[in-house]
C-alpha cells in the first residue's frame, strides 16, 4: 500500500526524532578519546545507540500499541510502574538536556541572553507542536531532517577528507564496553519505547485506513532506513573526533569538540551552520519526548485530549526549568537511572522482537527479574555506595564494565525455555 515516498517521510522522522543532544555532543569526543580504537568504539557504541533503538521500532511495528504493551507479559502492574518511570526520565532528562544544548552552543556564544530565554522560546515551540501533533510526520520527515542530514554530511565530510589518517593513540581502557556504555547517554534505547509509540499514534491519524501489515511493513522499512543512517553519522562523527585528536587540548570537553569540528570543516561559517544543526537536532528530539509522554497520560485518562494538552504543558514548564542547568551536570544526574531502567528496557526490547513461542509470560518474568537483581550493583556504584575496594559483586562477570546483567539474563532466558518445553513434553 505504501510508496517508498512515505517510508523515506517516515524514516527521516524516526531519525530526527532519535537524533538529538546526546546523539551530536557525545560521538566526537568519544572518537577524540579513542584514538586508534575509533571503530571499535563506533562498534561498541553502534551496539547500544542504533541496534537496540531500532530493535525497539521493530517491538512497537509488532505490537502497535504503546509502551504498556511492552512489559504487560511481565505484569500489567510492572508494566505501568516501567512506563511512568521511563517517561518521567524521559521527561526530566533527555528532554530539559536539548534546550540547555541549544543554549550553550547555539545560542550563548553570540548573544547575551540567559538560559531562561533560550528555554522559554524553545519549549513555547516545543508545545506548539506537540499541540499540533497530526502534522509531526510531514514536518519532520520533508522538512527537519533533510537539513540536518546535510548539514552532518558536511561537517564530517569535510573533516574526514581535510585530515591525514593519523590517529593518537586510545586513553579509554575497555574501548568495546566503554563504546556501549556511553551509548547509554544518547537515551536511544528509551527513545524507541517512546517516540516509537508517537510514530504509531501519527501513523494512525495520518493513514486510517491502512492495515496492520502495511503499517507494520512501513514501520520495519522505516527503522532499517533510520538506524542506517544513524549508524553512519555516528560513525563518521566518531572518526572525525579521532582524526582532529592533535589539534585539541586533553581536556575539552563535549560542546568545545563539537564547536571545534564546525569550525575547522566549515570555516567561520561553521557556526552558524553548527547553531541551526544543533537547534534542528535537539528540538525534534524534545517534540518526539513531550508528545509522547502527553500520549502516555491522556491514554490513562480515556484519550482524553484535556490531559493531552495538559501534559505537553507540564512537559514544557518542566523542560524550562530542568534546562536551566549545564549539559555536564544533566549527563551526571542521569547515569544513575540509566545504569538501572537501561537494562530492563534493552530486555523488553528484545523479548518482544524475538518469536512468541520463545517469550511467553514466564520467560518475560524470569529475564526481568534477573535483569533488575544484577542491575542493582551498577547501580550502587553509580551513585557511589559500591566502590571497586568495597565491592562484594565483582564475582559477576563483566560486573567490572558495568553489564553484570548481561549473562544472568541471556541464562534466565536459555533456562527458562528449557523448563517449558520441558514441562510441554513431559505432559504430552
Amino acid at each position: 500500500m505504501f510508496k517508498k515516498k512515505e517510508t523515506l517521510v517516515t524514516a527521516f522522522a524516526l531519525f530526527s526524532l532519535f537524533f538529538g543532544a546526546g546523539n551530536l555532543i557525545l560521538p566526537p569526543l568519544l572518537g577524540f578519546n579513542s584514538g586508534d580504537q575509533w571503530l571499535i568504539v563506533t562498534i561498541g557504541f553502534g551496539l547500544s545507540a542504533v541496534a537496540i533503538p531500532v530493535l525497539g521500532i521493530l517491538a512497537h511495528a509488532k505490537l502497535q500499541g504503546t509502551l504498556i504493551d511492552f512489559g504487560n507479559k511481565v505484569s500489567p502492574t510492572f508494566s505501568l510502574i516501567y512506563a511512568f518511570f521511563i517517561y518521567a526520565i524521559a521527561i526530566a532528562l533527555p528532554s530539559p538536556r536539548t534546550a540547555s544544548v541549544t543554549h550553550e552552543i547555539a545560542i550563548q556564544p553570540y548573544w547575551d541572553i540567559s538560559s531562561w530565554f533560550t528555554s522559554s522560546i524553545y519549549f513555547a515551540l516545543v508545545l506548539l507542536f506537540a499541540l499540533n501533533r497530526s502534522k509531526i510526520l510531514n514536518i519532520l520527515g520533508k522538512v527537519l531532517t533533510p537539513a540536518i542530514i546535510l548539514i552532518l554530511l558536511l561537517v564530517i565530510g569535510i573533516t574526514v577528507f581535510r585530515f591525514p589518517f593519523g590517529f593518537g593513540s586510545t586513553i579509554i581502557e575497555s574501548p568495546f564496553t566503554n563504546g556501549i556504555l556511553e551509548g547509554y547517554q544518547t537515551f536511544d534505547a528509551i527513545g524507541a519505547v517512546v517516540v516509537g509509540g508517537v510514530i504509531i499514534i501519527s501513523i494512525n491519524l495520518k493513514y486510517v485506513n491502512a492495515s496492520y501489515e502495511d503499517k507494520k511493513l512501513l514501520i520495519r522499512n522505516a527503522a532499517w532506513f533510520a538506524g542506517l543512517a544513524l549508524f553512519l553519522i555516528y560513525m563518521g562523527l566518531i572518526l572525525s573526533g579521532s582524526l582532529v585528536h592533535s589539534i585539541f587540548d586533553a581536556d575539552t570537553t563535549r560542546t568545545e569538540i563539537l564547536s571545534g569540528l564546525a569550525i575547522q570543516s566549515l570555516g567561520n561559517i561553521g557556526n552558524l551552520f553548527l547553531s541551526i544543526l544543533v537547534g534542528l537536532a535537539c528540538f525534534t528530539t524534545a517534540v518526539g519526548i513531550v508528545t509522547g509522554t502527553a500520549d502516555f497520560v491522556a491514554s490513562r485518562f480515556k484519550e482524553s485530549k484535556s490531559a493531552y494538552t495538559i501534559m505537553a504543558i507540564i512537559g514544557s514548564v518542566l523542560g524550562v526549568l530542568v534546562g536551566q542547568f549545564n549539559v555536564a551536570y544533566i549527563i551526571a544526574v542521569a547515569i544513575p537511572s540509566l545504569m538501572f531502567i537501561y537494562p530492563i528496557t534493552i530486555i523488553l526490547i528484545v523479548l518482544n522482537v524475538v518469536p512468541d513461542k520463545y517469550a511467553s509470560s514466564l520467560v518475560f518474568r524470569a529475564v526481568t527479574i534477573a535483569t533488575i537483581l544484577f542491575s542493582i550493583p551498577d547501580f550502587l556504584g553509580s551513585i557511589g555506595t559500591l566502590t571497586p575496594e568495597s565491592n562484594t559483586f565483582s564475582w559477576i562477570p563483566l560486573q567490572q564494565y558495568s553489564l553484570g546483567w548481561v549473562l544472568p539474563a541471556l541464562a534466565m532466558f536459555v533456562l527458562s525455555n528449557i523448563y517449558i518445553n520441558y514441562n510441554k513434553n513431559y505432559l504430552s
